[in-house]
């Protein structure tokens, strides 16, 4: 009955897997067709022509050509493929050194207001870019740096979600072990970078890959702080791409795809844990 019962769930995880996968299937195969082929079967969508639309998976004539063109031919490429590597870079290093402290302070010391100011932390967190965009856009206006990096930057590394996280991790550290720490004499210095660090290590790389996914593929914030094309991240490329370069469009989708899919291998168990920590309660 076990075998039955695991095979049966197999069967339907196999199923729901193959079910997601398809879409990446689809978009690495088109990326591979020309444009003729391109045209041909997705004609009716693009408005060249009346016949049905018929999606292919596996071209019939691949072609390297889309991402010749994309990778040789294509600057704009480039640019906002550096911008997009900046903006998230100098984030995630400001979330961990802005971050880390604030979530040590919050799990390891007792200070008045602590619950209230831990309470404001969570409430940000779950407030959606559409309620705090307008404050946002006047603070940034008043600084001064609206269309420039520092106006994606500077947010992203004040965010309070990498802080919910990591507290979760630094909370778990057994009392015990702090106290033995002081016992032989370390400092609260030396006890967060030789415990806090090494035993919360997967809340933090958790906390920031979880930041890394979301600020690569930021698509709201760039298009309401920055203005100047060349400062905009990879995310905002494709819009720009005619209906004409449909099968360079693919090729750009798949390259941006592909430091997510490569940070998510390196880091999938942490990762988990990270979800999993920002579903816990008080």
């Amino acid at each position: 009955m076990k075998r039955k019962k695991y095979g049966a769930a197999y069967l339907i995880l196999s199923l729901v897997g193959i079910i997601l996968a398809l879409p990446m299937a689809v978009l690495i195969c088109n990326s591979l067709m020309g444009a003729e082929e391109i045209r041909e079967a997705y004609g009716a969508v693009m408005g060249n022509t009346t016949e049905e639309t018929s999606a292919r998976i596996i071209p019939v004539y691949p072609t390297l050509k889309p991402y010749v063109e994309l990778l040789l031919d294509s600057p704009d490429f480039f640019v906002m493929f550096w911008n997009s590597v900046k903006q998230t870079g100098f984030i995630l290093f400001g979330q961990a050194v802005i971050g880390m402290p604030a979530a040590w302070a919050f799990a390891r010391y007792q200070f008045k207001g602590r619950k209230a100011l831990f309470f404001v932390y969570m409430i940000l967190m779950v407030m959606p870019f559409q309620v705090t965009m307008v404050s946002s856009y006047l603070v940034l206006s008043k600084l001064s740096i609206l269309d420039t990096h520092l106006a994606l930057i500077l947010p992203g590394i004040f965010s309070t979600f990498p802080v919910f996280i990591m507290e979760k991790f630094f909370r778990a550290i057994p009392k015990e072990m702090i106290e033995a720490a002081q016992v032989d004499g370390a400092g609260h210095f030396r006890i967060f970078f030789k415990i806090g660090i090494p035993l919360g290590a997967p809340g933090i790389a958790g906390a920031l890959m979880l930041s890394f996914l979301e600020y690569w593929n930021a698509i709201e914030a760039p298009m309401t702080f920055l203005r100047t094309k060349s400062k905009l991240p990879l995310s905002l490329y494709l819009p720009d791409i005619t209906t004409d370069q449909m099968s360079v469009s693919f090729a750009a989708s798949v390259i941006m795809m592909l430091p997510a899919v490569l940070v998510f291998l390196w880091g999938q168990e942490d990762l988990k844990k990270g979800i999993t920590a920002s579903g816990l309660k008080e």
